[in-house]
């Protein structure tokens, strides 16, 4: 097993962008795009939480990259670089530094950002992975939790559940024939790129359940909501499953799509920002106390035990 410094300068020093200045210093020196503001997001990844011990190193890699640049797509921002923390146990090797080491250089090069800084330290037993990630926005273009109005229009892009199912078919507990949803769980689609000011009041990632993620809107822009369960967009591989895993796929998350509140008067525009991408009307905001009620298909009422992951 390699030293700190000689891990760092072996595996992460090449990826760093010149802000970086080679992760020589004790702190990188960023020159934000002109006329541009800043935006930051931080998430971390814990073995055996946010990931199973077995997975590929350089899907964690993504993974971890991925989580925060969705943040970013939910800001309507675009990345810029980022900072890396690991804390890793004695028995990760040489191999497994090298393929999340690659990992990262894949997703660097797919999404134009570089490594410019972090920490390096040790665990006693699990891995632990923060990502920061820098981002920027035109001034004042930022997108937030608080702007949705009332008789606003919730969609969604993609489609909704397919992790859910895909971390049950990791886990053994149901089976995943062509191998999309366990695919979808380990490797997410962050919806970067979309250009979402002006179309959209309000935009959230679904990272912790689209019901825990739309009530964060709600509480924020002070609203009610009601959603339609049945217009929750299903891939064909999920739809597959029926109702049976109604509740996983609207409340356990990991799904890094956009929920956003948008105009009625914008909904074309919203299809053309999106492009090719899926995207889907599933309820509207109310006013009325920050709740959400869930109707099935012949306008019932819907209840589920819980509405979203909880760490705590």
């Amino acid at each position: 097993m390699t030293d700190e410094f000689t891990r760092i300068a072996k595996y992460f020093a090449p990826l760093a962008g010149e802000a970086g200045r080679g992760l020589l210093d004790d702190a990188a020196v960023l020159t934000p795009p002109p006329g541009r503001e800043i935006v930051l997001t931080v998430d971390q990844m814990l073995e055996s939480i946010h990931f199973l011990p077995n997975d590929p190193p350089d899907l964690i890699a993504r993974k971890l990259l991925r989580r925060n640049l969705s943040d970013l797509a939910a800001m309507g921002a675009t990345p810029l670089s980022y900072l890396l923390t690991t804390a890793l146990p004695p028995h990760i090797g040489e191999s497994w530094l090298a393929a999340f080491a690659e990992g990262l250089a894949q997703d660097q090069e797919a999404y134009k950002i570089h490594l410019i800084g972090g920490d390096s330290s040790s665990s006693q037993q699990h891995i632990s992975l923060t990502a920061t990630l820098i981002g920027h926005v035109a001034p004042g273009g930022a997108l937030g939790r608080n702007g949705a109005k009332a008789g606003d229009e919730i969609w969604v892009t993609g489609t909704i559940g397919d992790a859910a199912l895909g971390l049950r078919a990791r886990r053994g507990q149901l089976t995943d024939e062509t191998g999309f949803l366990t695919q979808r769980s380990l490797l997410p689609s962050p919806r970067i790129g979309l250009a979402l000011a002006g179309i959209a009041n309000a935009a959230i990632d679904i990272s912790d359940g689209l019901l825990q993620d739309l009530g964060h809107i709600c509480k924020a822009s002070g609203l009610a909501a009601t959603i339609h369960a049945a217009l929750v967009p299903a891939s064909p591989e999920a739809a597959a499953f029926g109702d049976a895993f109604l509740e996983a796929r609207l409340t356990d998350g990991d799904d890094y799509e956009l929920l956003l509140a948008v105009p009625p008067a914008n909904a074309a525009p919203l299809r053309a920002a999106c492009g090719h991408l899926q995207v889907s009307k599933i309820g509207n905001f109310d006013n009325g106390p920050p709740e959400i009620k869930i109707l099935d298909e012949f306008g019932r009422l819907k209840t589920f035990s819980k509405q979203g992951w909880q760490h705590f």
